[in-house]
Parts: structure tokens; C-alpha cells; sequence
């Protein structure tokens, strides 16, 4: 079996479990997701089987479109709701929509993150949360990351609680840790915050309404009608140019030879590369003009 199913992922569960258990829904064992989610985040988790495994690094690449609330007022040590609250400032008066928005704009673009240490990110060969939980704090890499666009949806304040409730809508790149922007949006606007709920919308290309749920998956086993939800590993590629290759050029490609610039149909920097309509890798300019080998999906 070979293939792309994009997952929805339910709350209570890490990526790694969606992973073991489709290995038994669907017998086998190669299988990939591209893109982690925290347990407590529901939403798009594009699954590859089989020989789709090796456009994982292709589908993670995609933006990412999520969708949330942040609640302002109280921090957590994990960011959201499921740490223990270490700092408290009531919100005595609604913070008005257009300050929220400015604050939002100031976040839009290319900035630098630190990861939370309840995070999966590596130091020195352990995760972070592994050393969060035994209360040891260690120096964290920063990263770049683009934020594409960071929406309102609505702002609410809640006068008995004295919080204020932020609905907001997130278009962002790879690597982008929203519990962390949330968090500095708060900030920003002079208060602790923590993320109260998160769902991705979009990943790898793929869309909430295109995902299946882990039972819908079974069934489609069980009826034999999986291969009516497998996307190609062509999915993953679609945004990059296609050229299809003559005989002798698949003999020379299945070799891993190069190509000459006067050989190509398409001048692109990057270059899928089909034989017979089937993909069979990625090429990409040399410095030499001639089209060299990124990454082989098939020499049959």
C-alpha cells in the first residue's frame, strides 16, 4: 500500500499513537506523518504509507493554517491549559479590538521563536519536556519562522473571570509554535496568556474537510475501499513543475545521471521529473547548469 491520508487527529491522542495504531489498521509498518501535534491539538495530520514516505519532508515544508483561543489573564507552564498556572493579572477592562489587532500585525512576518520547554525539540540529545519535568531548565535554540497572516476572529471579555478571550486564526510556515505567538501576544498587550484550545486547519496542503477519522479508516479496510482515499506521493510535488522523460533520459535518471540544460522542457530551478506519468524524482539546477539528483522516489 502506498499512499497519503490525511488524518484528522483527535484530541487525547500524540501523533506516534495515530501512527501505531494505523500500522495495525492498515498492516504494515512503514508509515510516516508529517507534522507533529501536540495531544491536546485536534486537526489535519497528513499520513504517508509505504513508498509516500519519502515526500514526508515535502508535505512538512507546506504552511500550515490554524485556528484557536487564547485566554488572557493567566500563564501556564506549558503555555496552554494543560500545565499548572504560575502567573495570574486580572484584565479589569476589555482590551479593545483594534489594540488586539495591532498587537497581532507587530507578530506578522519573520520572527524569532524560542521554543516552550514543554516542547519536543532536542538539546543536547533529550526533549525538552524531559527536562521540564524533572524542573531542569536548559538553554533553547531560537528559530525563525514566517507568520503569514494573523487574524481576529473575535475578541471577548468575560468581566466576572477578568479575562479576555481572543479567538484568532493563524497562516504560518513549518516550526511555528502558536502556543508560543499566542503567548507573546498576551504579552504584548501587557498580560499573562495561555492557549485555551488549538485546531489545525490546513497541513501539507490538505484541508479539514478532505481528513478521516481513524474509524472511517478501519471501515475503509474493512470494506476493501481504502485506494479510494489514497492521494499519490504526486500530491506533495504538485508545486513544482513537471517535465515527462524520454526513454533515454529515464534510462540515464534511473542512474542517477544528470541532464543537460538543453535536454529540459522547463527552465525552473526545481524540477519533478515523470516517466510514463509516474513520478519518478526531484531535480533541481546545479551551479554547472546541468539538472542533478535532490531526492529519487523510483528507478522502476
Amino acid at each position: 500500500m502506498d499512499g497519503i491520508i490525511p488524518l484528522y487527529k483527535e484530541r487525547g491522542m500524540t501523533s506516534f499513537d495515530c501512527v501505531s495504531r494505523l500500522r495495525r489498521i492498515l498492516k504494515t509498518k512503514k508509515i510516516g506523518h508529517s507534522g507533529t501535534l501536540d495531544p491536546s491539538v485536534d486537526g489535519v495530520l497528513p499520513i504517508c504509507v509505504g513508498s509516500a514516505t519519502k515526500v514526508v519532508d515535502f508535505l512538512m515544508q507546506s504552511g500550515k493554517v490554524y485556528q484557536g483561543e487564547l485566554v488572557i489573564g493567566s500563564a501556564t507552564e506549558t503555555e496552554d491549559f494543560d500545565g499548572k498556572v504560575i502567573e495570574t493579572a486580572p484584565v479589569t477592562e476589555a482590551i479593545p479590538d483594534e489594540l488586539v489587532k495591532a498587537k497581532m500585525a507587530d507578530l506578522t512576518g519573520e520572527i524569532t521563536q524560542i521554543p516552550p520547554m514543554y516542547s519536543a525539540v532536542k538539546v543536547n540529545g533529550k526533549r525538552l519536556y524531559e527536562y521540564a519535568r524533572v524542573g531542569e531548565e536548559v538553554e533553547r535554540p531560537k528559530r525563525q519562522v514566517t507568520i503569514k497572516q494573523f487574524d481576529m476572529i473575535r475578541n471577548q471579555y468575560d468581566a466576572e473571570k477578568q479575562e479576555q478571550h481572543v479567538f484568532f486564526k493563524v497562516y504560518c510556515s513549518k516550526g511555528t509554535y502558536v502556543r508560543t505567538l499566542v503567548v507573546d501576544l498576551a504579552r504584548a498587550l501587557g498580560y499573562p496568556g495561555a492557549m485555551k484550545w488549538l485546531t489545525r486547519l490546513e497541513s501539507g496542503g490538505f484541508e479539514m474537510d478532505q481528513t478521516l477519522t481513524l474509524a472511517d479508516i478501519q471501515d475503509a479496510m474493512a470494506n476493501n475501499t481504502i485506494n479510494r482515499y489514497l492521494y499519490l506521493l504526486d500530491y506533495a510535488l504538485k508545486d513544482y513543475p513537471q517535465m515527462e522523460l524520454s526513454d533515454k533520459q529515464w534510462k540515464a535518471v534511473q542512474n542517477g545521471g544528470w541532464l543537460r540544460e538543453d535536454e529540459m522542457t522547463v527552465s525552473d530551478p526545481e524540477v519533478v521529473l515523470t516517466y510514463k506519468n509516474e513520478v519518478k524524482a526531484l531535480y533541481h539546477k546545479a551551479p554547472d547548469k546541468h539538472y542533478k539528483p535532490t531526492k529519487m522516489f523510483s528507478t522502476k
